[in-house]
């Protein structure tokens, strides 16, 4: 009897620990809609390859001047649009900003159409009218009707291929194009050289180099069918090419096995019969067309698409298991999502065999490690990379090392700003890399040698001729007139200078600790205490005189106003609460920021904030205030941050196609939501420490990397039950509104006693 209650009792524990269908939760469909800026195509976790749908041809462009209109396709798809304009094999997720889509796929059947024609009329080109309710989009999977052709799309993809699966009519004139011309955020000289070269009736190779976002990028690609096509061609548009040589002997336009130019689109005649399935495998490389070809055959042998959907689904859904929830249907669906955006990037920038393309625009080989790219650090290091150093500490620490790698690389010996793709396109402010360097230095995630690192954040942060880093050096601050974000510049650097004396602590180099700590006091020098605000300051030491506190638009912050950046010092609450007047003050500064009415003015100069993503004048759909709603804890009022918290969950994140509020600029948007989902949140990243709130979870299991797991359990959760009565950490009273990472590296369970009203002090 004992032996089958101990039986019994395993079986419990296995069945509790085994893997759950949690794809079945993710909705990649949600940000697809208003500002969001995700897509909904085939991706496998971290992969190279972002298979998706492109609904429009808007270019960077219009009449010589920026088109506003372009922001909304970011990632190349927008709810909204009736149609499809082809497939492509890269996208950034819920960025503010774009480059990508390259190699659109697009098949089509009867007269040939090589001109993707206009929204307003699918039948002028290739394009086709869709619905949404043709339309299957899930982890790894993305699925079609194309209806003014009648075909089926169907996507799926491994981390360094993208594989179609199209069903055709019976046609002898089924096509598939290649247009080599297509991109996001496009426009007439992006593509710098395209070549293409046939090398088979099925198999075809080459590579495209593009001037945009990453000033030189070039992406090798090979691309197999699963039939032979039986004639091909192509179109250059390069029409007024001063001197083309004398390829004019050959008659290039018609089954010429290879191309080169600027503005090419190419097309594979097919006859197909009813309901033939044609299929693609297309792999990228960012070394070679060799090393694509290499690619394909490692992770996409056969051409069994199940097989390929299966087990991207299966790649996703062994990264989901690492949490398991207990939840509403509805937070299931945003938690599961938010994790799936979360683990879209940084994307793999490694061939099978370990080499990439350098910062240096050599080839280099990733000795021990798998390098990565796609680093939106403005947005990420906030709540993304310390999100990794608990369920991603191996990949995170992989991270660091590619930080380290283009540090290497760099002419300017500088860590990464914003890079993707051996480029850095020095977008948004601060040098955040520091700080994802030093919260895995200080979490132990690094296993690389942290005096480098240290080495390589000081140069970062010592380079004067970057954005106003001389003045800021010398000055304390960078004067208004020299810079337009001048404050949210000096409050950026000053959090980064708190994290460099975090590394240079941990090591024990005290002369470095003092003075980067001393620095990273700049911030109180854009502090008016006069009106309580950040303000722009002058050369001569004077604010700026014509100052609204309101506006978005130069008064010398980034992407917000001074209502928001003026509580951006995460790494010295304490110190702003002093200068802002004490705790009560900053009570009902709080308070204001949270119940004002934004007037219209406000949205008038910034495309990166709408009402959307808004509550009162807290700005969640951007970046520069999540932690804001956790300064509570510091003021001594708890249940205000635990209301808060439960109130944006709800009002910021929802199971629709618009259910964000803003960009989730790389997962950035989702970290929030899951951190705080469980009840904790990291305000300063390079510290141990985390915040605690109100999760909105039932419960939760982490099972971390080291093989220990660790719970997070509510008491008497519900809607209404969004205050902390008290927090237990293994049984013992948790009584600083904090707890330590490795107090959850460590495993053992976090309880949170759930009430309807405030614990008031």
């Amino acid at each position: 009897m004992k032996r089958i209650i101990i039986a019994s009792l395993l079986l419990v524990g296995l069945k509790v620990n085994a893997q759950q269908d949690l794809v079945k939760y993710v909705k990649p469909i949600i940000g697809t809609q208003k500002m969001g800026h995700t897509f909904p195509g085939a991706t496998v976790p971290f992969g190279a390859v972002q298979l998706s749908p492109e609904t429009d041809t808007l270019s960077y462009e219009f009449n010589g001047k920026y088109n506003g209109d372009v922001y909304k396709y970011c990632a190349g798809y927008k709810y909204e649009d009736k149609n499809i304009v082809g497939f492509s094999h890269t996208h950034f997720s819920g960025t503010g900003h774009s480059d990508l889509g390259d190699f659109l796929i697009m098949p089509t059947q009867g007269k040939l159409q090589l001109n993707p024609g206009t929204s307003n009329d699918t039948k002028s080109g290739y394009r086709s009218a869709y619905s949404h309710a043709n339309e299957i989009v899930e982890a790894g999977y993305y699925k079609v009707k194309l209806d003014d052709d009648n075909i089926t799309a169907e996507l799926t993809a491994t981390t360094r291929v993208g594989m179609h699966q199209y069903t055709f009519p019976k046609s002898y004139d089924s096509h598939i194009i290649l247009d080599l011309m297509a991109g996001i955020y496009n426009y007439d000289d992006k593509n710098v050289w395209t070549y293409v070269r046939v090398v088979n009736d099925t198999l075809v190779t080459g590579y495209r180099q593009t001037n945009g976002w990453a000033r030189t990028r070039t992406v090798y690609f090979a691309m197999t069918f699963s039939k032979p096509f039986k004639s091909y061609g192509q179109k250059n548009y390069d029409e007024d090419q001063v001197y083309s040589g004398f390829w004019r002997k050959f008659d290039q336009n018609k089954n010429f096995p290879e191309i080169a130019g600027k503005r090419i689109r190419m097309y594979f005649d097919f006859k197909t019969d009813e309901q033939e399935k044609v299929k693609i495998k297309f792999a990228l490389s960012p070394v070679s067309q060799a090393n694509a070809v290499e690619n394909m055959k490692a992770e996409a042998p056969g051409w069994d698409f199940n097989k390929v959907k299966q087990q991207a689904q299966s790649d996703w859904n062994k990264e989901l298991n690492k949490i398991k929830i207990d939840a509403s249907a509805d937070d299931k669906t945003n938690f599961y999502t938010a994790m799936y955006h979360a683990f879209i990037n940084p994307t793999t920038y490694t061939d099978v065999n370990g080499e990439y393309k350098g910062l240096d625009q050599n080839v280099h080989n990733a000795d021990g490690f798998t390098n990565y790219t796609t680093f939106s650090l403005w947005d990420t290091y906030r709540a993304l990379h310390p999100f990794f150093n608990i369920m991603q500490p191996s990949r995170n620490n992989d991270v660091v090392k590619s930080m380290m790698a283009h540090y290497e690389q760099s002419a300017l010996k500088m860590l990464p700003i914003w890079s993707h793709y051996a480029n850095d396109n020095w977008c948004m402010s601060g040098y955040h890399s520091v700080s994802v360097l030093a919260d895995a230095i200080i979490k132990g995630v690094y296993d690389g040698d942290a005096a480098k690192a240290l080495e390589a954040c000081i140069t970062t942060a010592n380079h004067r001729n970057y954005e106003g880093i001389g003045d800021y050096i010398d000055l304390g601050y960078i004067p208004a007139e020299r810079s337009g974000t001048s404050v949210s510049n000096t409050l950026e650097y000053a959090y980064d200078d708190w994290c460099i004396a975090q590394i240079a602590k941990k090591l024990g180099k005290q002369g470095i600790y003092e003075k980067f700590l001393k620095r990273s006091g700049n911030w109180v020098n854009n502090f008016d205490k006069s009106i309580g605000f950040m303000r722009p300051k002058m050369a001569d030491g004077t604010f700026k005189k014509d100052f609204d506190a309101m506006s978005t638009h130069a008064q010398g912050f980034i992407e917000g106003n001074t209502w928001n950046y003026s509580f951006f010092v995460p790494h010295d609450p304490n110190g702003m609460i002093a200068e802002m007047g004490g705790k009560k003050k900053v009570g009902l500064r709080l308070d204001s920021l949270f119940s004002m009415h934004l007037p219209d003015k406000f949205f008038a100069d910034t495309e990166d904030i709408t009402r959307d993503g808004i509550i009162g004048g807290y700005v969640h759909g951007n970046e520069p205030a999540h932690h804001v709603a956790y300064l509570y804890n510091w003021i001594d009022q708890p249940w205000k941050t635990q209301q808060r918290v439960r109130m944006i969950l709800k009002m910021q994140y929802k199971a629709t196609p618009d259910g964000l509020g803003g960009n989730d600029d790389c997962g950035q948007m989702s970290a929030w939501y899951m951190f705080s989902s469980l009840g904790f949140y990291p305000v300063s990243p390079g510290s141990d420490e985390y915040s605690l709130g109100s999760p909105s979870i039932k419960s939760a299991q982490l099972t971390l990397e080291n093989g220990k797991t660790f719970t997070v359990e509510t008491l008497n959760q519900s809607d209404k039950n969004v205050f902390v009565l008290k927090v237990l950490l293994n049984g013992q009273p948790v009584t600083k509104y904090t707890i330590r990472h490795v107090d959850i590296m460590n495993g053992g369970k976090l309880t949170f006693f759930m009430t309807a009203k405030p614990k008031n002090k």
